[in-house]
């Protein structure tokens, strides 16, 4: 079995003879944290839409596990256990807490979207939920409407959400965005804890918890790798330090 959990090879994308990703060979390592990280426009979130196949790539392969699956659909994929949480938080603000991973249980199991089941087959699910909550700091919450949380904690819930369809792959599409100081910290040390035994793919801005919590960073500028290694490597790389981090700036 490969070492690489995801690949890509010539992994291109256009848009009407503009080339957001061009032959983008990525290797993300099973059982790591791996940052996705470049200037505005280079193509990161670009590169997670065509893992998650919200886009069609124009030319190149994207391979899982060694098989290779470029044209399968995105549902298939998310099946198989590439899931992705997104810039914006997403939630049913009008479900509690409990209420929100135990929909996302649902998506395992044979009652998967059958909201009118009656309320003791769905109370099975709660000792899984109960146990997701747990693991993302939010128990004491489990009856408090999502709506009422705070940020932080949203995107908390959303990684338990994340977690209820039991990954093997967690793409995470800039985690901190919007976060202050303390929800920052909060959500690296969740990010750290629910990596192990899975890998990790995150695009992220902040890049003091980029340094703090990759194993392995990939800079794309202009939908092309700049620089790959750790954080240590590529923050002396001045070409890094001039297109990312601006020159004279670790």
């Amino acid at each position: 079995m490969t070492d690489y959990v995801l690949e890509t090879r010539g992994l291109t994308k256009e848009f009407k003879g503009f080339t957001a990703v061009k032959d983008l060979d990525l290797t993300v390592r099973r059982g790591s944290i791996h940052a996705l990280i470049g200037p505005n426009g280079a193509g990161k979130t670009t590169v997670f839409n065509l893992l998650t196949k919200f886009l069609t790539p124009t030319a190149g392969q994207i391979l899982y596990h060694g098989d290779d699956i470029t044209h399968v659909p995105p549902a298939t994929i998310a099946r198989r256990g590439v899931v992705r949480s997104f810039q914006i938080s997403a939630v049913f603000p009008h479900l509690t807490v409990l209420e929100n991973v135990r929909v996302a249980l649902q998506r395992k199991t044979p009652t998967t979207f059958q909201f009118w089941r009656s309320e003791r087959i769905l109370d099975g699910l709660n000792e899984r939920a109960r146990d997701l909550l747990e693991q993302v700091g939010l128990l004491v919450h489990e009856a408090v409407p999502a709506a009422e949380l705070s940020y932080g904690r949203k995107r908390a819930l959303e990684i338990a959400t994340t977690l209820a369809l039991d990954p093997d792959v967690l793409l995470l599409d800039e985690p901190m965005a919007g976060m202050g100081h303390e929800d920052v910290g909060r959500t690296a040390d969740l990010i750290r804890r629910v990596a192990a035994g899975r890998t990790v793919l995150m695009v992220e801005h902040n890049l003091s918890v980029v340094a703090d919590l990759s194993d392995r960073i990939t800079v794309l500028q202009r939908g092309e790798i700049l620089a790959e290694g750790s954080y240590a490597e590529v923050s002396a790389n001045p070409e890094v330090r001039e297109a990312y981090m601006g020159t004279g700036h670790a």
